[in-house]
């Protein structure tokens, strides 16, 4: 599992992409997709035609790391197929690794402060 600092932001790229590609082959695709550098800190997920493959690519300060997940038997959750991506919360980001419904992930409503009176 990769860790996020705090401030790390995932990106998830909505279209299918090959998965034959490798480290500098998704690089390439990130500054076209986010507009940002692939050398951030940031995470980019990338998903398989399939659904059922993703890749996750992230630059951790010495090199970039690469992580692989296939699904044997389901798929995962996608957003629908749009230009370019979102941005997901490192909580959903964790739901979207385990293969769950990372979209019903909804944060709580900020607890209420007692009324004095």
């Amino acid at each position: 599992m990769i860790s996020l600092a705090p401030g790390t932001k995932v990106y998830l790229a909505s279209k299918p992409v090959s998965m034959r590609l490798g480290f500098d082959g998704l690089a390439a695709l990130v500054r076209p997709l986010f507009s940002v550098e692939p050398y951030c800190g940031h995470v980019f997920l990338f998903r398989s035609k399939s659904g059922t493959y993703l890749k996750a690519l992230h630059w951790d300060g010495s090199g970039i790391c690469l992580f692989a997940k296939r699904l044997e038997r389901h798929r995962f959750v996608w957003p629908p197929l749009v230009e370019g991506g979102v941005v997901l919360t490192p909580a959903q980001f964790a739901l979207l690794i385990e293969a769950m419904d990372w979209r019903r992930t909804i944060a709580p409503e900020a607890p209420r402060l007692p009324v004095q009176m």
